[in-house]
């Protein structure tokens, strides 16, 4: 692992990657692929532990011949591949770019490397290594006795985003089966952390609540979900880059399962605590229940007994302490939530998402 191609390393999870791998590893080069759409910024780059070791490049991962430029150019041996479409509210209103991004952009890259690595002997050289990274959502739903997901649970995705992800895990796993390409895949749970997007529940909710707006709830607002913090993620796949086997699929999860109206409680709590002068305090007061969304997955929870016993990974964060950290990083870098709530495509899809939404009924 030298020259590593990290797509979509300006988004949440993959610059908190970025600036990971470059503490983490001080021999690695990191080449940065990332098309800036509307939750890439270049200011989750800032700060870069060793900004000589990371080289950002504006592009498509669609772009096959800038995808070939770039491994041949910095003889890419890793590939970890974050860029995608994500939000599951995006995909119920304009499905194409997700099947464009997370399929036709997943494809791009799987033959890219295919013709590099395998027809032009690139690997016989070097190992090599192109990691997935899918989320839980490929699962489904579960009900409430139902066991956590597990690697080999099968797939039944209910929204085109995870419709989208899991036609890619599928894509993904046929190049190591058909080619012999080495790939491995991480399947996480919801992330949150520092430099979240502020479409997302957590940071959503955290702002809102600082300048006393609605807070929305989806529904009843007792859907379940695992939470992962970013930090522990790129733990996780630091792990597998290292010591996971070509081939194989690993579940990563926070190992918990509050609802969204607990995670939204907690974050109210911490802001009555850390922002006592707050006119809005009590801030849980501020939540409005607002009409479902279609066809909501109801509860996620991650079996991650694999990745523990073959890696040794567990996560380390706390939901407690994850959400007073994260919690703690939006109130000091008001800068970073100014530049990206400037954005006049993230104010109008506020508008658009939640706006026609009124309240539940």
């Amino acid at each position: 692992m030298q020259n590593i191609l990290v797509t979509g390393g300006a988004g949440f999870i993959g610059s908190n990657f970025v600036h990971f791998i470059l503490a983490a590893n001080p021999t690695v080069r990191v080449i940065n692929l990332d098309a800036l759409t509307y939750a890439g910024s270049l200011e989750n780059l800032k700060g870069l532990p060793d900004e000589n070791r990371h080289e950002f490049v504006q592009g498509d991962i669609c772009d096959r011949s800038l995808v070939d430029r770039l491994l041949h150019e910095h003889e890419i041996d890793t590939v970890v591949h974050f860029a995608a479409e994500s939000h599951v509210d995006r995909s119920i209103h304009g499905p194409d770019q997700f099947v464009q991004t997370n399929i036709v952009g997943t494809y791009t890259l799987l033959e890219a490397c295919r013709q590099f690595w395998l027809k032009e002997n690139f690997a016989q050289n070097r190992p090599v290594r192109f990691h997935h990274v899918s989320t839980d959502e490929v699962f489904g739903s579960l009900k409430p006795e139902d066991p956590p997901f597990r690697e080999d649970t099968p797939y039944a995705p209910n929204s085109p985003y995870s419709a989208s992800k899991a036609a890619s895990d599928h894509l993904v796993r046929a190049y190591f089966h058909t080619y012999g390409l080495p790939v491995t895949i991480s399947n996480c749970s919801n992330n949150y952390g520092p430099r979240q997007f502020p479409e997302k529940l957590i940071p959503l909710m955290i702002l809102n609540a600082l300048e006393g707006k609605p807070l929305p709830v989806y529904g009843d607002g007792n859907q379940i979900r695992d939470w992962l913090h970013v930090q522990d993620h790129c733990e996780a796949i630091y792990s597998i880059l290292q010591d996971g086997k070509a081939g194989e699929t690993y579940n990563i999860g926070g190992n918990n399962q509050p609802t969204n109206l607990e995670i939204i409680r907690q974050i109210c709590a911490l802001l009555d605590e850390l922002r006592p002068e707050s006119p809005y305090r009590p801030h849980f007061q501020l939540k409005q229940h607002v009409t479902d969304r279609p066809g909501h997955d109801r509860r996620y929870a991650m079996d991650i007994r694999k990745i523990e016993r073959e890696l040794g990974w567990k996560p380390r964060f706390e939901l407690a302490s994850g959400l007073r950290q994260t919690v703690e990083w939006y109130l000091d870098n008001s800068q970073w939530v100014s530049a990206i709530r400037q954005q006049q495509e993230y104010q109008a899809w506020l508008m658009k998402n939640y706006a026609a939404r009124g309240e539940a009924k």
